[in-house]
């Protein structure tokens, strides 16, 4: 490392001697230092933005910023002729950039350099990039390796948390945020991505919690393991905390980009559209014969919904969402001409498609976040009910059936509901009913519905026509305008 005078530093040719060195070290930072052991052999920060980021899109912020400590330290070594304090941007990375061409703002946290903690500098550096994303309308991703607030600092430090889990509320609905957890996310720092709307887990290598084993261990007397604890599988499974389990590092990275492809950028912008040809409108290839043939004979038959779902979506491709989570309901995104559509549809593999308490929540959570980026909602239904049981009703299934009426209703985006086998009881309302204000529902004749009738629906239709008809009425719903009374906010039964 070159030494830096009093006199070089204060001449052009010094300071920008000093600016190439000091981006240098940041660019390469860590690379002396000894890799964290959950990501041995993982990716750095840069390594994973420049898989996630066009190449040659990301322009950093921040790159040669200080610890004000560290700023501290220099201004004293001025002058005696001893080296500059290396630069602390290391741990962090902060920046924009593009990911298929729209741009993105991205914070990296990397504990191969420092050991991720995040205090009062660091939070400065992700708030500024999160306002830059809120200004500029684009979607925000969190890259988060990290511990709790650094036992050095004061109060800056839990200070900083809050002003980042204010950000994370105010870009709520405004612009798409995602989380991937890489590491370990622990303390305060959790809040951040749950706040978020999608979070990412890498199987065997994220861990996330608020109290650690021995803290549960101590006060509880409990017994368990941090994988246990707060692995992604956990997450994927019981809590419901993680939208997708992921192999590896590359996997989350490719779901995030794929995820990315089916929203806009910010909830004034229509969801970007594919330019594939649509179907002939009454043409033989909008037909899927097989649909025909899917529902069982007996009524108690499981079929898995996932082959109703795939052939209605262009080339069959459907993005799940909490694919391990409240397996009974099946959430996620999809394309019809080109054009995104989120889906919910009951799953007669588990639990025979009822409705309990984390399914509610799953499916609630996603009509509202396809409301909020005006992505329409394609609903399949076959439901024989909510699922009985002690636990379910103390659990609040009456409170959290209620979010799932709340975001069906309060939707102003397109919405399209299929009846294909059961809509009984009081989960025929619950389940995109016209009465909740679906703009079209359609049967098959093997629909079974209860309460209300087939009055209650707009069309029997052949089961192989399904996908014609959704084509057509999201064509029909696209110029759809419909506005909600005025208030500050609903209060959604949490």
């Amino acid at each position: 490392m070159a030494v830096v005078t009093d006199t070089d530093a204060r001449t052009a040719t010094g300071r920008m001697a000093d600016l190439r060195r000091r981006i240098d070290d940041a660019v390469h930072a860590g690379s002396d230092t000894v890799q964290d052991p959950h990501t041995a052999g993982g990716m750095t920060a840069r390594e994973l933005l420049e898989q996630l980021l066009d190449d040659g899109s990301f322009m950093e912020l921040d790159a040669v910023a200080r610890h004000r400590a560290d700023n501290v330290g220099a201004e004293k070594t001025r002058g005696r002729g001893s080296e500059m304090t290396r630069d602390r941007g290391e741990g962090l990375v902060t920046g924009y950039g593009e990911v298929d061409g729209r741009p993105v703002a991205v914070f990296c946290q990397d504990v191969t350099v420092s050991d991720g903690a995040l205090d009062e500098f660091h939070g400065k550096k992700i708030t500024k990039v999160m306002d830059f994303a809120l200004k500029t309308g684009c979607p925000l991703i969190g890259i988060n390796d990290c511990g709790a607030a650094r036992i050095q600092e004061d109060a800056g430090a839990p200070g900083v948390h809050g002003e980042v889990l204010r950000r994370n509320v105010h870009a709520s609905g405004v612009i798409p945020q995602i989380s991937l957890i890489m590491g370990s996310c622990t303390g305060g720092a959790v809040h951040s991505p749950a706040l978020m709307d999608f979070v990412v887990m890498v199987d065997q290598t994220s861990r996330l919690f608020i109290n650690g084993p021995e803290v549960i261990k101590t006060v509880t007397g409990e017994d368990v393991g941090f994988e246990e604890l707060g692995g992604a599988r956990t997450h994927s499974t019981s809590s419901g905390v993680a939208h997708h389990l992921a192999a590896d590092e590359e996997d989350a990275v490719e779901y995030v980009k794929a995820l990315l492809s089916y929203l806009p950028s910010n909830n004034l912008e229509e969801p970007p559209v594919h330019p594939e040809p649509a179907d002939a409108e009454t043409g033989i290839e909008s037909l899927v014969p097989e649909l025909d043939r899917i529902v069982p004979d007996t009524a108690n038959q499981p079929y898995d919904m996932r082959k109703v779902i795939e052939p209605v979506l262009d080339d069959g491709e459907f993005l799940e969402t909490q694919a391990l989570f409240a397996p009974n309901i099946v959430t996620g995104f999809g394309r019809v001409e080109g054009h995104p559509v989120g889906i919910v549809a009951n799953q007669p593999m588990h639990f025979a498609g009822c409705l309990d308490v984390d399914a509610c929540e799953k499916a609630a959570r996603l009509i509202r976040t396809c409301d909020a980026f005006n992505v329409p909602v394609l609903t399949f239904v076959d439901v024989p009910g909510f699922r009985p049981g002690v636990d379910q009703e103390y659990s609040g299934i009456v409170r959290h059936g209620a979010k799932l009426i709340y975001a069906y209703a309060e939707a102003t985006v397109p919405l399209i509901t299929v009846v294909t086998r059961k809509a009984c009881g009081g989960a025929y309302d619950v389940m995109g009913s016209k009465h909740l204000g679906t703009d079209l529902n359609l049967s098959w004749p093997t629909a079974q519905i209860a309460v209300m009738g087939a009055h209650g629906l707009d069309a029997v239709i052949r089961p192989s026509e399904t996908r014609q008809h959704v084509i057509r009425g999201l064509r029909a719903l696209r110029s759809k305008r419909e506005t909600l009374p005025p208030k500050k906010h609903g209060n959604i039964p949490l």
